[in-house]
C-alpha cells in the first residue's frame, strides 16, 4: 500500500512497521493500517505532507508514544477512553469514578 508521494525512506518505514505488526500477531489489514497511519503522521511532522492535523504536528511522536494510548498498552486505556466507554454504556456515577473504578465498571 505504499503511496506515490512517499519517499523510499517512508516506503521502507512502512514495510518495517507492517512486518513488525504481523510478527506480533496482527492481521494484515490492521498491520497495513497502523503502518500507513504511522508513516503519514511522521510525514506530517517532518513537513512532507500538504495537509496535517494539529495532533500530527503538536502531539508526541508516534515512536516515542509507543502504544501508550492503545487498549492493550502497559497501562491499558486512558481514563478519558474509559469514561467515553462508560458514557456509551450509560453507566451511572461515571463522572465521580477514578480510573480504576471506571475500569471495573466498564470491564463487567
Amino acid at each position: 500500500m505504499p503511496q506515490r508521494a512517499w519517499s523510499k525512506k517512508r516506503e521502507r518505514q512502512y514495510e518495517h512497521i507492517k512486518e513488525s505488526k504481523l510478527d506480533s500477531g496482527a492481521s494484515t489489514e490492521v498491520a497495513e493500517e497502523v503502518a500507513a497511519r504511522t508513516v503519514n503522521k511522521e510525514r506530517a511532522r517532518a513537513g512532507e505532507s500538504e495537509q496535517a492535523s494539529r495532533t500530527s504536528t503538536e502531539d508526541m511522536s508516534s515512536g516515542r508514544r509507543g502504544g501508550q494510548r492503545s487498549h492493550s498498552g502497559a497501562q491499558g486505556r486512558t481514563k478519558d477512553q474509559l469514561y467515553a466507554e462508560a458514557k456509551r454504556r450509560n453507566i451511572k456515577g461515571r463522572s465521580r469514578m477514578s480510573k480504576a473504578e471506571l475500569e471495573r465498571a466498564v470491564g463487567r
